[in-house]
C-alpha cells in the first residue's frame, strides 16, 4: 500500500572533500554518514553538488589533476557509486540524494552534472543541472540538462535544484507547479559570495513558493583537485517566514565550513497551511505578476519513487 509521511527529519551533509585511499574507504565514510543520519531519526539524507569528485584521486595523480580526465574516470565509476547508495538506502530505510557527479549521456554532446535520488524501496531517479556556471561552461565543458523532474516519494513531492539553478525562480516554480513542496539544493561554492548567492536563492524560493528549501554544501580544501579545491559553505533548511515557521524563515543552519550533518524537522502540513491561510499568499498570487500569463509552464517528468506492495526492488542499471 502506498503511503505518505507529512512530518519527518532531514539530514543535510556539510561534506568535507577528502582524499579516499580506496573505494572501500569512500564507501565506509558514506556508510558512517548514513548510519549517523538514521541514528538521528532522519528519513532523508542529502549530499552536495560535486561531492563525489573526491573519487578522482583513486585514478592516480595524472587523472586527479586533469579536469577532463576526472569526468571520464567518474563516469565509469558512477554505476558502482550508485549501487552503494542503493545499498545504504535499503539498509537504513533512508531516501538519499547522492552527491552529484559529471556523467556522459549518449544523447548529449557534453557531460552533465547529475544528482540521483534513491528510495529505500530500490527505486531511483535523477535530475541534471540546467544552467551552468561560468566555470562549468568556460573551463570544464559541462553541459546543461534538458528538462526538469519531480519525485513522488513516501516523503512527499520533491524537487532538486542543483546549486546555481536555485538562483533562477522559474526553474523552481516549474517544480512547484508540478507539486513539489520540498526543494533539495546540493551546492558547491568556493567563496563566501558563492555561498551567499545560494543561501539567498534558497530563502527566496522558499518565500515565493511557500515551501521548504534545503541546502547541502561541500566544505574544506582539496588542493590536489582542479574542480573542488576550495569549498565554503553551511547547510541550511529554510521555509517561508510565515505562520508555523520561524519568523526569519531559517529553520536550521550548520556551523560554517565544518564537516557535519545538519538535522531538521520537515512538516509538510505547515506548507499546506501557509499556502492556504498564511499572512501572505505568495504561492496563490504568483500568477498576478505582470507577464506571468505569458510564461508557458514547461513539461515536467514525474518520477515515481513511492512504495508499492506490487513493486519489486531492483538494482541500478
Amino acid at each position: 500500500m502506498r503511503r505518505r509521511v507529512r512530518k519527518f527529519t532531514v539530514a543535510s551533509a556539510q561534506y568535507a572533500i577528502g582524499r579516499p585511499k580506496s573505494f572501500d574507504d569512500y564507501a565506509n565514510r558514506l556508510a558512517a554518514k548514513a548510519e549517523e543520519a538514521a541514528g538521528g531519526g532522519a528519513s532523508l539524507l542529502m549530499f552536495p553538488e560535486y561531492g563525489a569528485m573526491e573519487l578522482a584521486t583513486l585514478f592516480g595523480a595524472e587523472v586527479e589533476a586533469d579536469l577532463q580526465g576526472q569526468i571520464g574516470a567518474l563516469d565509469e565509476l558512477a554505476p558502482k557509486v550508485d549501487a552503494l547508495h542503493l545499498e545504504l538506502a535499503a539498509k537504513h530505510g533512508l531516501h538519499i540524494l547522492a552527491a552529484s557527479l559529471p556523467v556522459r549521456v549518449p544523447e548529449r554532446e557534453l557531460p552533465v552534472n547529475r544528482a540521483r535520488l534513491f528510495a529505500p524501496n530500490g527505486r531511483h531517479g535523477h535530475q541534471d543541472k540546467i544552467i551552468m556556471t561560468r566555470f562549468e561552461r568556460e573551463e570544464w565543458a559541462i553541459g546543461g540538462g534538458d528538462g526538469l523532474s519531480v519525485f513522488e516519494t513516501d516523503l512527499g513531492c520533491i524537487g532538486v535544484a542543483i546549486c546555481y539553478d536555485c538562483e533562477f525562480p522559474l526553474l523552481v516554480r516549474t517544480m512547484v507547479e508540478a507539486g513539489a513542496e520540498l526543494i533539495l539544493i546540493p551546492s558547491c561554492t568556493d567563496t563566501l559570495r558563492g555561498h551567499g548567492r545560494v543561501r539567498v536563492g534558497a530563502m527566496a524560493r522558499a518565500l515565493e513558493n511557500q515551501c521548504y528549501a534545503v541546502v547541502s554544501p561541500t566544505v574544506g580544501k582539496a588542493p590536489w583537485s582542479p574542480s573542488v579545491d576550495i569549498n565554503r559553505g553551511a547547510a541550511g533548511v529554510y521555509g517561508p517566514p510565515d505562520i508555523g515557521f520561524p519568523e526569519t524563515g531559517i529553520v536550521a543552519e550548520g556551523r560554517f565550513d565544518e564537516d557535519m550533518l545538519l538535522f531538521a524537522e520537515i512538516n509538510l502540513d505547515l506548507v499546506s497551511e501557509a499556502r492556504r491561510a498564511g499572512q501572505v499568499l505568495n504561492h496563490q498570487h504568483w500568477n498576478e505578476q505582470p507577464g506571468a500569463d505569458l510564461w508557458p509552464i514547461p513539461p515536467v517528468r514525474t518520477v515515481d519513487l513511492l512504495s508499492d506492495e506490487d513493486y519489486e526492488a531492483h538494482s541500478y542499471v
